[in-house]
């Protein structure tokens, strides 16, 4: 990321590897040494220690980048391992909170992701014997956190901070504290790459905090591009991005979902706008009719705040480079509302 100039990013939304989780091991080993010697001697405490010593590097280079009040939203999962004759759980979530209130950042309210199974064998240890049994852990956090104090716009942000509104009752769903989204199809080994997983997080659960934590036309970050799902969430948003790789079988995957971005953003805010209709239609049986109306859509929402909300459409992409992209957008119309503006 020294490649990106002081405050010059105004969100970051990634993953990173997981420590301690098992498929990572071989990258933190490849960094270092040290690492790959503690997992040998089952010193589990002491190799988790060390591979975040290599993700704080990170999470300081993101608070160098980030301009004052931008945010740094981090998927992470807890993970759980035995090592030698020892079980424990290995908290990846508090490590990197520690990590990044000692580079400056200031910490927002969380958000659990619920990933629930119904599997009969995902409990873990002894069965049905007290004590030998374990909690079974179904969520990874999201971290949140920000630097400097509350984001302050120009006129012209202003404007499009207004465009870039959410309805009342997304906001309702967004902000809560636990998400349940179901996960993103995890298998690598058909496509061409040396991994066997992705380890992607899904896209709506990007898509959400790029537009909770964003405007229009501002640069979302993601250090762990991976397969791209930061990049394609952001121009589905109307926002910039950029993003670091550093296994390019996995960055070609990222390529090929770039180039159905057009199709894949039609469906998302074709959905969203079905799941608004859906709102009101309940809404009107129980309180009526909302007061206010949207300027561009012709459409009732809840709150004055929503009425400058507008879209826009991807209809196509160019590629410059070999993972640069521009992309060309018209508003957003929906099928089955009224033309406005």
């Amino acid at each position: 990321m020294n490649s990106l100039e002081k405050e010059s990013v105004h969100l970051v939304v990634t993953s990173p590897p997981y420590p301690m989780v098992q498929m990572w091991d071989g990258l933190f080993k490849s960094w270092d040494a040290q690492t790959e010697d503690y997992l040998n001697r089952e010193e589990g405490r002491l190799a988790f220690e060390r591979m975040h010593l290599q993700l704080d590097k990170v999470w300081k280079g993101c608070f160098r980048v980030l301009k004052n009040g931008g945010i740094l939203a981090v998927n992470i999962g807890d993970a759980t391992r035995n090592l030698g004759k020892e079980f424990q759980l290995y908290s990846n979530h508090s490590r990197i909170l520690q990590s990044c209130l000692k580079s400056g950042f200031s910490c927002m309210p969380d958000i659990l992701w619920r990933k629930q199974t119904n599997s009969p064998t995902k409990f873990m240890g002894s069965g049905m014997f007290p004590v030998g049994a374990y909690v079974t852990y179904e969520h990874e956090y999201i971290l949140l956190l920000r630097k400097g104090g509350k984001r302050e716009y120009s006129k012209a942000e202003s404007e499009s901070r207004r465009e870039s509104a959410f309805f009342w009752e997304e906001r309702n769903k967004w902000f809560s504290d636990i998400w349940e989204i179901k996960g993103e199809r995890q298998v690598a080994k058909d496509l061409g790459t040396s991994r066997t997983r992705t380890a992607a997080f899904p896209l709506e659960f990007a898509y959400r905090l790029i537009n909770m934590f964003s405007i229009k036309g501002d640069l979302v970050l993601d250090p762990f591009l991976g397969t791209g799902t930061t990049s394609l969430a952001a121009a589905i948003a109307g926002r910039n991005s950029i993003g670091f790789e550093i296994e390019p079988d996995i960055l070609e995957m990222g390529k090929r979902r770039m180039d159905h971005s057009v199709g894949i953003a039609k469906e998302v805010l074709e959905q969203r706008w079905n799941e608004h209709l859906s709102f009101l239609s309940l809404r009107r049986k129980d309180k009526g009719k909302p007061a206010y109306l949207n300027e561009f859509y012709s459409v009732r929402v809840v709150t004055n705040q929503e009425r400058k909300l507008k879209w826009d459409k991807p209809v196509k992409i160019e590629w410059f480079a070999p993972f640069g992209c521009k992309i060309g957008y018209v508003p957003f119309h929906p099928k089955n509302g009224k033309k406005s503006g």
